[in-house]
């Protein structure tokens, strides 16, 4: 599985700027309890709790708190602090239509993919299969959203990895968490069913599968299971 943008941009910045290597630590290890689904909607973060958790003080936690806020992950109010945003039922629309198009497009943009790339491709799709039958719920959840975030990475986008990251971490929340054992099979099966036709460079299959793939979703959203969430923050942000 490839690294994401946000920890790329850590792993560069690391030995020069530790304080800020600690901000992007929050930053990215709160993304990755979202779309692991250790975190529900609502979920509320204390500047001294989450400071105390990562060693950290509460500026540093503030600032990975504002840069999540920008990203649509987290929003503030003066009664209750920074919480986990908690979408609409238009919100899901926007984002899954959002979604819609930035998939699309990433992969009209590229009719032949590589011998490489379609490597990457399938051993993270292997990742996902291993995780669902070794029935490994937080990273089943992780890499089937991840999925998505590592094909744009994969085709060379990082741009469009992270507008996908930021989006695939927010139909986690809107799904209010957690895919079926059914449902989490049908995504991988058409995870693999996408690299095959990307590997045969058949754009209109790819783009058939990934509209399908993203209806299917819609409909999955009011039937998942909550069993996989931590009842506290230091378990859902222990480093996985």
């Amino acid at each position: 599985m490839g690294l994401s943008p946000a920890h790329k941009t850590l792993m560069q910045h690391q030995k020069l700027d530790p304080e800020r290597a600690s901000g992007l630590v929050i930053e990215e290890r709160i993304i990755h309890a979202v779309l692991s689904g250790r975190i529900a909607p609502g979920e509320r973060f204390g500047e001294k709790e989450v400071g105390e958790i990562f060693g950290v003080s509460r500026t540093l936690v503030r600032e990975a708190m504002i840069r999540l806020s920008s990203r649509g992950l987290v929003d503030v109010s003066p009664r209750r602090g920074w919480f986990v945003i908690e979408p609409t039922v238009a919100e899901a629309r926007e984002i899954i239509e959002a979604r819609r198009a930035v998939e699309t497009g990433l992969i009209m943009d590229h009719a032949l993919v590589s011998p490489e790339a379609i490597a990457r491709l399938r051993a993270h799709h292997e990742a996902q299969q291993g995780a669902i039958a070794g029935q490994d719920l937080a990273r089943r959840s992780y890499l089937l959203g991840h999925f998505h975030v590592h094909m744009a990475n994969v085709l060379g986008n990082s741009v469009l990895a992270d507008i996908l990251e930021n989006l695939t971490a927010r139909t986690v929340l809107i799904s209010a968490l957690y895919q079926s054992e059914e449902d989490a099979q049908h995504s991988c099966n058409d995870h693999g069913e996408l690299i095959s036709a990307m590997e045969r460079g058949d754009r209109e299959e790819a783009i058939r599968i990934t509209q399908d793939h993203l209806v299917h979703l819609e409909k999955a959203l009011r039937n998942r299971a909550r069993s996989n969430r931590h009842t506290g923050l230091s378990g859902a942000l222990a480093e996985s």
